[in-house]
């Protein structure tokens, strides 16, 4: 699918962001213009607008932002749960092969327990979910162990294919 969500970015911005080597810089302008978009918006639809690379790359930013500040069972219970189904198969098509799994993985467990990690939670609820889902434990390691990888290899996709992404100007 094309986009029909395409940022424009001067070209000299990027190229001096890929020259410099600034990693977070290029990944910010690739990301950072659909965040705004869908902020503007205030509608997931807005992600059907999107070919399937910018989708993966928002809704691994939102996974990640989420994951590495408190764990799957954070992203669940804040309701970004639904962001992961399709991404196995998009991590797969860019090489990510252990990320997708990882997240398959994490789906099979929310699945098992659909009806007890989605129900509202108080403060002490929720805390009281790390200790009872010690699956969730070994899924965050190996998403933050497995992160540093994924994000590279996914901001060198997006340089690649910037075509999907941005519109240079």
């Amino acid at each position: 699918m094309t986009s029909i969500f395409l940022p424009e970015v001067k070209a000299e911005a990027l190229e001096a962001a890929k020259q410099a080597g600034d990693d977070n810089a290029l990944w910010d302008m690739f990301i950072q213009p659909l965040h705004e978009e869908l902020y503007r918006r205030q509608d997931f639809n807005f992600l059907d607008d999107l070919s399937e690379g910018q989708q993966l790359l928002i809704s691994y930013d939102y996974v990640q932002m989420q994951v590495l500040q408190g764990g799957f069972i954070q992203l669940i219970q804040n309701g970004y749960i639904g962001l992961l189904p399709t991404m196995p198969g998009w991590l797969e098509v860019v090489g990510c092969h252990e990320m997708a799994k990882v997240i398959d993985n994490v789906l099979k467990v929310y699945v098992l327990n659909r009806e007890e990690l989605d129900k509202q939670t108080s403060v002490e609820e929720f805390a009281r979910l790390y200790d009872e889902f010690q699956e969730f434990v070994t899924l965050d390691e190996d998403f933050h162990r497995l992160h540093p990888q994924v994000f590279t290899t996914l901001l060198q996709y997006a340089i690649h294919h910037t075509e999907e992404f941005l519109k240079l100007v």
